[in-house]
């Protein structure tokens, strides 16, 4: 059964639009709601401006967002579909 929810994405410049995030079975992380991927994302850049602050990091980076959040579809196997189709599944490290 396929179930609708949200993913982090970043672009990159080989790949394209890949999945920001994996779980420990190198699956997308995926996110009932866009409130919980946004969640993410805000403590995502919450950790990074505390590096700033403890001088680990340039002021530049710590505020540079580059994640978005897009609706999927989640299918049987974990992989997800993108509005364009596109399947991820199990990264390929």
């Amino acid at each position: 059964m396929n179930e609708q929810a949200f993913c982090i994405f970043s672009d990159t410049v080989c790949e394209g639009r890949i999945p920001a995030w994996h779980d420990e079975n190198l699956m997308p992380v995926v996110y009932p709601t866009v409130e919980a991927a946004q969640r993410e994302i805000a403590d995502d850049v919450m950790e990074k401006l505390q590096q700033f602050l403890d001088g680990q990091r340039d002021f530049d980076d710590a505020m540079e967002v580059e994640d978005y959040i897009l609706p999927v579809i989640v299918l049987f196997d974990g992989s997800i579909l993108d509005e364009d189709g596109n399947r991820f599944g199990k990264k390929d490290w």
